[in-house]
C-alpha cells in the first residue's frame, strides 16, 4: 500500500475547507463565488482577471491553492524542526499559527497589494477573515501533525 503524503493531505484539506468557507461567506455577503475567485486572481494577475470569465475564476482557484501550499509547507518545515509544535496542545499551536497567517495576509500582503487597512476598520469583517485562518488552516494542520501523520 502506498504511503500518503501528510503534507499533500493537509494541503488538500485546508485548501478545500478555506475556499469553501470563502465561497459561502461571499454568497452570504451578497457576492458570488466567481466574483470572489476573480478577486483572488486579481492579486497576482491584476484587475483584468475579472474579465477572463471562467479562466479568471480558475486562476483564482489556482492562486488560492498555491498560497495554501506555501502555508502548509511552512508549517511542515517548522514542525519537523521544532518539536514544540507537536508537544504543545494542537488547538494552541493551531490557533497561534492561524493568528500568524492572518497577520501575514491581512497585515502585510493585502495592505501592500491592495492598500487594505490594518487593523481592519470593520471588526466583523476582520473576524470573518480571522476565523478560517485558525479553524480551517491552523487547527487541521496542528491536528494532523499531532496525530503523528508527518
Amino acid at each position: 500500500m502506498a504511503r500518503r503524503s501528510p503534507a499533500l493531505l493537509a494541503w488538500a484539506l485546508c485548501g478545500t475547507l478555506d475556499i469553501a468557507y470563502a465561497a459561502v461567506s461571499s454568497v452570504v455577503q451578497g457576492g458570488t463565488v466567481t466574483g470572489m475567485l476573480h478577486a483572488v486572481a486579481s492579486g497576482p494577475f491584476g484587475a483584468e482577471a475579472a474579465k477572463w470569465g471562467i479562466g479568471g475564476a480558475l486562476a483564482g482557484l489556482a492562486t488560492h491553492y498555491a498560497i495554501m501550499g506555501a502555508m502548509v509547507a511552512a508549517w511542515f518545515f517548522v514542525a519537523r524542526r521544532w518539536s514544540t509544535l507537536t508537544a504543545w496542545p494542537w488547538w494552541l499551536t493551531g490557533t497561534i499559527y492561524g493568528l500568524i497567517l492572518y497577520y501575514i495576509m491581512n497585515g502585510i500582503v493585502l495592505p501592500l497589494r491592495f492598500g487594505s487597512p490594518f487593523p481592519p476598520t470593520d471588526l466583523v469583517k476582520g473576524a470573518i477573515a480571522l476565523f478560517p485562518h485558525i479553524f480551517f488552516v491552523g487547527w487541521p494542520l496542528a491536528w494532523l501533525t499531532r496525530k503523528g501523520t508527518h
